[in-house]
C-alpha cells in the first residue's frame, strides 16, 4: 500500500503542479478563458490511462502458467527501468521546466490555439498517468490488488489537496527536498522490482537461479507475515532469493551509482565552463 501511495502521489503531484502552472500562466497572461480546454486535456489524459490500466490487468488476467510468470517478469522488469529513467529524467529537466511550459502556454495563449492548450495538458499529465499505470500494475503483481488500489486513490488525493493548496495560498513546499526523499524510496522499489522481475523470469525458465535459495530469512522474517509483507512491496525483500535475483539487486544500485555520479560530474563541468 505505501509503495503505491508514494507512486501516485508522486506523479499525481507532478501532474497537479503542471496543471497549476498552466492555469496560473492562463490567469497571468489574461486568457483564464481558456481553461476549459486545459481541464479537458487533463479529463482525457486521465481517460486514456484509466482505459490503459484496464487493457493491462485484462491482459495479465489472459495469461496462465509460464505465460503469466513471463508477463509479470516483463512488467515489472519495464516498470523498473522507466521509473529509474523518470528519477533521472525529472532531475535534468527540473531547472528549465517551468519556464519552458510556461513560454509554450503563453505562445499558445496568444494566438488562441485551443487545441495547443488542449494538447499541452493533454500529453503533459497523460505521460504521468501512462507511467502510474504501468507502475500500479507491477506493484499490484506483488501486494495485490486492494492495498495497490487504497494506495493509489489515497495518493492522489493527497497529490491533488497538496497541488490545490500550493496555488491557493501563499504557503510553498520545498519541493526539491519533498521530492528528494520520495525519490529515494522510489529507487529501492525500482530495486524490488528488478528483482522480482528476474524471479518470476527464474520460475518461467528464461533466467537460470543458478543457486536457487542462497539464504532463508523466513524463520526470522518472514515475507508473508506484515513486516515482511511491507519490506516485501516497498523494498523488494525475498527471504530466500536465488542467486541471480540477488545479483540484478546489487548490480542495480552499483549502476545507478555509476550514472549518478557521471551525471553529477557532468553538471559541474558545465557550471565551470
Amino acid at each position: 500500500m505505501l509503495a503505491s501511495f508514494l507512486l501516485s502521489l508522486r506523479e499525481g503531484l507532478e501532474a497537479a503542479l503542471i496543471i497549476g502552472i498552466v492555469l496560473a500562466a492562463l490567469r497571468k497572461t489574461n486568457r483564464a478563458g481558456l481553461s476549459p480546454f486545459v481541464w479537458r486535456g487533463l479529463a482525457a489524459a486521465v481517460a486514456t490511462s484509466l482505459v490503459a490500466g484496464l487493457v493491462l490487468t485484462w491482459l495479465g488476467a489472459e495469461f496462465e502458467g509460464r505465460a503469466e510468470q513471463i508477463f509479470e517478469g516483463s512488467t515489472m522488469l519495464a516498470a523498473a527501468i522507466l521509473l529509474t529513467w523518470m528519477i533521472f529524467w525529472m532531475r535534468r529537466q527540473a531547472v528549465n521546466q517551468q519556464k519552458n511550459l510556461e513560454a509554450g502556454i503563453s505562445q499558445a495563449a496568444q494566438q488562441d490555439n485551443h487545441w495547443a492548450l488542449f494538447g499541452l495538458s493533454f500529453f503533459a499529465v497523460g505521460r504521468e498517468g501512462l507511467e502510474l499505470v504501468l507502475f500500479l500494475v507491477a506493484t499490484k503483481l506483488t501486494i495485490g490488488t486492494l492495498q495497490t488500489t487504497l494506495g493509489a486513490l489515497l495518493g492522489l488525493l493527497t497529490a491533488i489537496l497538496l497541488g490545490w493548496g500550493l496555488f491557493a495560498s501563499s504557503k510553498r513546499l520545498r519541493l526539491g527536498q519533498f521530492f528528494l526523499i520520495i525519490n529515494i524510496l522510489l529507487v529501492f522499489f525500482a530495486a524490488g522490482l528488478l528483482a522480482h522481475g528476474i524471479h518470476e523470469f527464474n520460475e518461467a525458465g528464461i533466467i537460470p537461479s543458478i543457486i536457487e535459495h542462497i539464504w532463508d530469512l523466513n524463520p526470522i522474517l518472514n515475507e508473508k507475515q506484515p513486516v515482511g509483507q511491507m519490506l516485501t512491496a516497498l523494498f523488494g525483500y525475498n527471504a530466500n532469493p536465488s542467486l541471480t535475483e540477488s545479483l540484478a539487486y546489487l548490480a542495480y544500485f552499483l549502476g545507478l551509482g555509476i550514472l549518478w555520479k557521471t551525471m553529477v560530474r557532468k553538471t559541474t563541468l558545465s557550471q565551470t565552463t
